[in-house]
């Protein structure tokens, strides 16, 4: 009994001089980065504690700081005791709450002042802090589309200038791309096109959750099949149309004619 009591005495002084394994806590945000937030709507950040069985979560705070600057100033959005379920912020619309291992953190009615570095830090009951960062920018629509070309290697490139997650979709005569026309990149920003040669109007519609916008390129006009038949079927048509007008002259004169003739020769035969 006395060997095992040491050897147990023994196995807890190592865990509490080891500086990591089960005196080791972690905090990781598990929103995905960077955070957009569309203005005017609600941000939520999750972080998840990792703590070993010997430790306790003494305070939990929640930062913010700007993404850029020289000295960037660090604002306190709220420090939640480690036993509270609920924790109000240092304005009203900043809310905090404690979640088994998890910490959220929600601010509503964002606002552009509400973009910066993120960052939670877990303090434990030995006055240990660690700390994760998240960044959170504004959701912002798509702003000048434009389609440039590049003729040597037939094909269209489409361009926007800062527009949260922007998706890219062509259009050829305000129709979807076929096969025949030519093939869209993954990333949708570039169409290599396979038709020759290059004409029509091509299309290209960046849109997010805010909007859309678009932009055309338009090359020499295409000589379709369809177009060459209604040219042949008027031009028939007009042939037809002059033909039977002639005719309709020619019967008129013959008939006048006869007519003339059948008068004298009646006129002859009463004197």
């Amino acid at each position: 009994m006395d060997q095992q009591y040491f050897l147990c005495w023994r196995v807890a002084s190592l865990l509490l001089l080891m500086p990591c394994g089960l005196q080791c806590m972690s905090v990781h945000v598990l929103t995905e980065q960077p955070v957009h937030v569309i203005p005017g709507s609600s941000l939520v950040l999750k972080a998840r504690i990792e703590r070993g069985p010997l430790e306790e979560v003494s305070v939990i705070t929640w930062e913010r700081e700007p993404e850029t600057g020289i000295a960037p100033v660090s604002v306190t959005l709220a420090t939640c005791p480690g036993g509270s379920r609920n924790c109000a912020g240092t304005r009203p619309n900043v809310h905090v709450n404690m979640e088994q291992q998890e910490t959220t953190l929600q601010i509503n009615g964002y606002s552009r002042e509400d973009s910066g570095v993120y960052a939670v830090t877990v303090t434990d009951h030995t006055g240990v802090k660690t700390t994760a960062h998240c960044i959170v920018r504004e959701y912002e629509a798509v702003h000048h589309v434009s389609v440039s070309v590049n003729v040597s290697h037939s094909s269209l490139v489409c361009g926007e200038a800062w527009g949260t997650d922007p998706h890219f979709n062509w259009l050829h005569e305000q129709v979807a791309i076929t096969e025949t026309v030519g093939r869209v990149s993954k990333d949708g920003t570039t169409l290599f096109v396979t038709m020759t040669p290059l004409c029509g109007h091509f299309t290209c519609m960046v849109s997010n959750k805010l909007g859309h916008s678009s932009a055309t390129y338009t090359a020499a006009p295409c000589e379709t099949e369809g177009r060459g038949t209604t040219a042949a079927v008027v031009c028939l048509v007009l042939l037809l149309l002059f033909g039977g007008v002639l005719t309709f002259l020619l019967w008129r004169r013959h008939r006048h004619n006869n007519r003339g003739e059948r008068l004298r020769e009646h006129l002859d035969d009463t004197i």
